[in-house]
Formats: C-alpha cells, sequence, structure tokens
C-alpha cells in the first residue's frame, strides 16, 4: 500500500481538473433531465478519457517534455508552426482564463450553500467574499511551487470530492439494477443529444492533454515507470468517472422539480433526504471548484510555456506570470459577479474547435519513432485513438453550431 500511495502521481490532478463546475452542472442536468438514461455516455466518456491521457503520460513520461514543446519541436513548416501555436495559445490560455471565472464561482456556490452569502462594499461595488478566499488558497498553492505539495493537496481534494458526491449519491437509496442496465445500454432519449455532447465533452478536455504530460514528466524520469503512469491514469479516470455518475444519480430522484445547477440540487435534496444531503453535495461542489480554479491556470501555464519555449519550472518567473493573470481575472470576475458572455463563447468556439486538433496532434506524435522509440502506438491504439478523434470532431462541430443556435 506504502508503494502504491508513493506512486501515485498527476492522475489524480487529471480528474480534478476534468470534474469542475460545469461537469457538475451538466451532469446534474443529465441527472434531473433524463434520471439514470445517460449513464452509459459517462462509461463512453470513461474509455475515451483513459486512451488520450494514457497516451499523453506516456508521452510525458518516455520523451521528458510536455506536449506543447513537442508540437512546437516536430511542426518544422513555419506557417502551420505559427498556426498552430497561435490556436493553441488562444483556446488554451484565454479560454482557460474565460472558464477560471466559472471554477471560482462553482467552488464558491458550494459554500454560500453551507455559510450563506458573504459580502462587503467597496465603493460603488458589492464584492463577493467566498471568491476570493477561493483564490487566495489557489495562489498559495501555486506560488509555492512545491509539486508534491501541489499533488498531495489537490489528491486530498479529490478524495474529499469524491466522498461528498458518493455518500450524496447512496444517501439517495438508488436502483442498482437499473444504473448497471443505464451504463450499459445506450439510450438516446428525445432531446438529449446535447446533454450527451456536454457529458463526453466536459470528461474529455484538451487542456488535460497538455496538463498530462507536462505533470507526468515532472513526476516520473525514467520510462520503467510507465507501467506505473498507467495504473495511476486508469484508476484515477475511473474514479472521476464515477464520481460524475454520482452526481446524475443524485440528481436523478429531482427529476420532478426545477434544477439548473448544483446549488439547486443541494438546495433540493434538504427536504427528501435531509440536511446532510445538502451539505455533502455543497463540499463536492466546493471541491470541485478549487481543483479546477488550480489545475486550469496551472495548464495554461505548461502549455504557454512550450508553445513561446520559455521555462517550464514551476518557479519560473514567466510560468508564474501566466498563471497569475489567469487567477486574477478569474477571481475579479467571480468576485464583482460579471460575466462576459463573449469572451465563454470565444472559448466555447476555441475549445470545440480545439479537441479534435489537438487530439490529432497527439495522434500524430504518438506515432513518431524519432520521439517515442518502440514506446510509439500500437495498432489498436491508433484504431482507438482515430475513432476518438472523430468522436471529437462531431462534438467540436455540435458545439459550435449550439453556440450560435443553429442547431
Amino acid at each position: 500500500m506504502r508503494k502504491f500511495i508513493k506512486h501515485i502521481g498527476p492522475g489524480p490532478l487529471v480528474a480534478a481538473a476534468f470534474i469542475g463546475p460545469g461537469t457538475v452542472t451538466v451532469c446534474t442536468l443529465a441527472g434531473a433531465n433524463f434520471g439514470y438514461t445517460l449513464l452509459w455516455a459517462m462509461v463512453l466518456s470513461i474509455v475515451a478519457t483513459i486512451v488520450l491521457q494514457e497516451m499523453a503520460a506516456r508521452l510525458g513520461v518516455v520523451a521528458q517534455k510536455g506536449l506543447s514543446e513537442i508540437i512546437r519541436e516536430e511542426l518544422k513548416h513555419p506557417i502551420i508552426k505559427a498556426l498552430a501555436i497561435c490556436l493553441i495559445i488562444c483556446a488554451i490560455v484565454i479560454g482557460n482564463a474565460a472558464y477560471e471565472a466559472g471554477n471560482i464561482s462553482g467552488g464558491a456556490l458550494g459554500m454560500e450553500a453551507l455559510f450563506g452569502n458573504l459580502t462587503f462594499q467597496l465603493s460603488h461595488f458589492k464584492l463577493k467574499v467566498m471568491p476570493l478566499i477561493i483564490g487566495v488558497l489557489a495562489f498559495i498553492l501555486l506560488y509555492l511551487g512545491n509539486y508534491k505539495i501541489l499533488e498531495r493537496f489537490l489528491v486530498g481534494l479529490v478524495v474529499l470530492m469524491s466522498l461528498a458526491f458518493l455518500t450524496t449519491a447512496l444517501i439517495t437509496k438508488p436502483n442498482l439494477l437499473q444504473i448497471l442496465k443505464s451504463a450499459l445500454v445506450p439510450s438516446i432519449p428525445e432531446n438529449g443529444i446535447l446533454t450527451i455532447v456536454g457529458l463526453i465533452g466536459t470528461t474529455v478536455v484538451p487542456y488535460n492533454l497538455f496538463l498530462h504530460a507536462s505533470l507526468a514528466k515532472t513526476k516520473w524520469k525514467d520510462k520503467s515507470d510507465l507501467s506505473y503512469a498507467r495504473k495511476d491514469t486508469i484508476l484515477a479516470v475511473i474514479l472521476g468517472g464515477i464520481v460524475s455518475m454520482s452526481i446524475i444519480i443524485s440528481a436523478s430522484v429531482m427529476q420532478s422539480q426545477e434544477i439548473s445547477n448544483a446549488s439547486d440540487l443541494a438546495r433540493g435534496l434538504e427536504p427528501l433526504f435531509g440536511v446532510y444531503a445538502k451539505q455533502f453535495l455543497s463540499l463536492g461542489l466546493f471541491a470541485a471548484g478549487l481543483t479546477s480554479a488550480i489545475t486550469a491556470p496551472l495548464a495554461a501555464a505548461f502549455v504557454a510555456s512550450g508553445c513561446l519555449g520559455w521555462d517550464s519550472h514551476l518557479k519560473s518567473l514567466k510560468f508564474r506570470a501566466v498563471w497569475i493573470f489567469i487567477l486574477v481575472l478569474g477571481v475579479a470576475f467571480s468576485t464583482v459577479g460579471f460575466k462576459s458572455i463573449e469572451i465563454i463563447k470565444f472559448a466555447q468556439v476555441a475549445n470545440g474547435l480545439l479537441l479534435p486538433i489537438i487530439a490529432g496532434f497527439l495522434l500524430w506524435v504518438m506515432n513518431k519513432a524519432s520521439v517515442l522509440g518502440h514506446y510509439k502506438n500500437s495498432k489498436t491504439q491508433n484504431v482507438l485513438g482515430l475513432l476518438i478523434v472523430l468522436i471529437a470532431l462531431g462534438l467540436g462541430v455540435k458545439g459550435i453550431l449550439s453556440v450560435f443556435n443553429w442547431i
């Protein structure tokens, strides 16, 4: 057990990154609107995420470089290289800045459900207290620049989040046979296609591919560690998927009520299952918000450093400048309650385009013997990867069309 704990790596951080307030909200809506019916979509998402994240982890361990570094080095044509770097920086760095406000706001919602909405007046602005607290916590952990401390804190938060959401699901006394059937038998209910797209899109996250490769090279330095990296990835992603499924299960009991986010779900569960259901769910939402508020700026800093050829050390001045910019922007937007719809729409469009492109880049890199030697992809891994790229392309197109209300 001690050896196993010692080799827990970036897997839980990746799980922490994809279970943010956005995922919690989408899973809540899936459960509230369709009950257990869409659990199969989460199973599909888990498989796709394991395949892609294993590739990213293998790349980091074997090449000892991040994905953005390798893309910059391997793309030889100057125009294609410039376009790729520009797209990645815009989608990941600016996109994460837009989503950071949502991460911090989501964590704050969890705390406000427990302690109330605390505010203070500053000149003409009414500022929220909880987003400031979450921002300060995230800043301290990132500024320490110590990977082991960051890893342990986030692993602790993931365990807390997992226990909170799993306990909430158990409190609702779910139908286990119905859960098993819904998880294994695909079914698309009326008006359910966009929710399915949302469930897969919030689990297979493009910035996680960059984050995982960069963290894997930080954690493991030898190719013999690949087995630990694979186990770490598989266990963490499955755990993250179970957490997401627990949220769907918890929300399924509220089908007759108007539920628009996890905060509504927390308040709605209290009359049915008591104050503990509300407390566990609120605690889980806080943990989800805080973990994503830490990992989103971290991923953006790794991406910017790799694309621009900077030092990606956690204490590097330029590295810190990127995550500080994103964190401060997220805290500012969340504290004053400001929502920049146009920025968020741009982020959705950019990420919708980016996911199939980055998955395609990853698949291309994973077949280069010059980068990976005999650790390159097998035929089975290529087939699975290609299927995921095609699914991601469909998701990207649907996501962009939905942003503009064309579907």
